[in-house]
């Protein structure tokens, strides 16, 4: 287990950011956290990064333990804020050469990295920029860059793509999926969960500071989905359509939607082939019949209250 935390628990007074939180991320995985603002997802991080300590329970990386084995843990990750501080008076070259240097990277093997790394991320053509002048989506890139420069097991980032536009986005998403390719454990906070959906490999739900899933996307889809809901769209007479639907076994509820007429089975059924049956037995045309289905929005949707703190 390359990240585990143990009835990990921290306090701000009398509010509780983390309410005895079990995590388990294995090595390779690119692991998805998912919570409201305020459920603890940002904490957890920083409690990973070794830059907060917890109230009690435990944290490891790298089966080293945060708080006692801190010095250990930090050459191991690179972890990316959800902000960016101000560098006015470097270039982005600059910016990286001091980080280099900051991990006691040298000479040619320095220039070779910040090279590399540059490359990696696409910013070869903004190396003589000024950092404080870079979009938002490139200082992005840049911190990423950043934390590459040591080549670090594990990448912790903190809702990387927030206040991106579409493109910029797409771009950050491509560059992870290349990095897990490359064999990093990658643990990522985001609330554009489409985009978490095509990016990991599992995900973790976090509501008032407790976890309240973790596993496949798949899993939580699978756990999310209350029934069949099946889409049936007719040229013919919907009302006539939506009394004879109305009518069969297994159906709990019809409802005209969208132009559509729309079917809640009871949970016991999967297969909807009987509705074709019946509306072609009753010279009912059908333009369309697809089955509903829940993505991992609507399954954050129903496995969490909407409880914030």
């Amino acid at each position: 287990m390359i990240i585990q935390t143990i009835n990990l628990t921290k306090r701000y007074g009398k509010l509780v950011a983390l309410n005895n939180l079990h995590l388990n991320i294995e090595e390779g995985e690119c692991f998805g956290y998912i919570g409201p603002n305020g459920a603890g997802k940002t904490t957890t991080i920083r409690i990973l990064a070794t830059l907060l300590q917890p109230t009690w329970g435990e944290a490891r990386v790298c089966n080293h333990v945060v708080g006692y084995e801190s010095r250990k843990i930090r050459p191991l990750i690179g972890y990316v804020p959800d902000f960016f501080g101000a560098y006015e008076d470097m270039v982005v070259q600059e910016y990286l050469e001091f980080f280099a240097a900051a991990y006691n990277i040298t000479g040619k093997k320095r220039d070779r990295i910040v090279g590399d790394v540059l490359e990696l991320t696409d910013l070869v053509h903004k190396k003589e920029d000024l950092v404080d002048g870079l979009s938002r989506g490139m200082k992005q890139r840049l911190s990423i860059a950043r934390v590459l420069l040591h080549d670090p097991k594990v990448l912790m980032l903190d809702e990387p793509a927030s206040g991106l536009d579409p493109r910029a986005r797409i771009e950050i998403r491509e560059l992870l999926k290349e990095l897990h390719r490359m064999g990093k454990t990658i643990l990522i906070s985001s609330h554009i969960l489409p985009e978490l959906a095509d990016l990991c490999t599992s995900i973790g739900i976090i509501e008032q500071g407790e976890l309240i899933f973790q596993g496949s996307v798949r899993d939580a889809l699978r756990r999310a989905q209350l029934g069949t809901v099946v889409h049936v769209v007719t040229p013919d007479d919907q009302e006539k359509a939506q009394q004879l639907l109305s009518s069969l076994k297994h159906v709990e509820n019809v409802q005209i939607r969208d132009g559509a007429i729309v079917l809640a089975l009871d949970s016991t059924t999967t297969d909807f082939s009987f509705i074709a049956h019946a509306m072609l037995a009753n010279k009912l045309r059908i333009h369309e019949i697809k089955q509903e289905e829940v993505n991992l929005e609507t399954a954050f949707m129903r496995l969490t209250k909407g409880i914030v703190q």
